[in-house]
């Protein structure tokens, strides 16, 4: 699985992080940036570079997404095709099992200033090894991504 990872200058330390330990334990990794920190660079940029890896292949691709609420980066992760983003910002594993589980995401948008490194790197793993428990789950998903959505009355 390719791990594609992306932030503005709010994550950038919370990524390069994760980078190094992703790499330490042998994953594939794509860095989308930002590459240096740049205090009035601006999320979008980044994200959707990332993102848009994951549109093209959902099946073998995930981003971990960094900003400092991690809000808007899902907002923008959400807009792509085949792309499932959670926002994360609140250390509790029972949001990781449920998000990959029940709703198979596969992106998840970091609030990097409500973790720390260590809360956020063992979420990450924790997320990166749970299956999607496809089940009834899957038609919701499947209704997810239909071409058209009509609400019903």
């Amino acid at each position: 699985m390719n791990i594609h990872l992306a932030t503005d200058h709010a994550g950038f330390e919370m990524k390069e992080f994760l980078m190094e330990a992703l790499l330490e334990l042998g994953h594939d990794i794509v860095d989308h940036g930002a590459f240096e920190y740049d205090e009035v660079d601006d999320y979008p940029d980044y994200v959707k570079l990332a993102v848009s890896e994951v549109s093209i292949d959902p099946e073998n691709s995930r981003a971990i997404i960094f900003g400092g609420s991690g809000q808007g980066e899902a907002i923008t992760a959400n807009r792509f095709p085949n792309v499932r983003a959670i926002t994360y910002y609140s250390f509790n594993p029972e949001i990781i099992k449920l998000s990959r589980e029940h709703n198979d995401s596969n992106v998840i948008s970091i609030g990097a200033r409500f973790l720390s490194n260590e809360e956020m790197l063992e979420s990450v793993l924790f997320w990166l090894e749970i299956d999607f428990d496809e089940g009834r789950h899957l038609r919701r998903i499947e209704k997810i991504e239909s071409d058209t959505y009509i609400p019903s009355d």
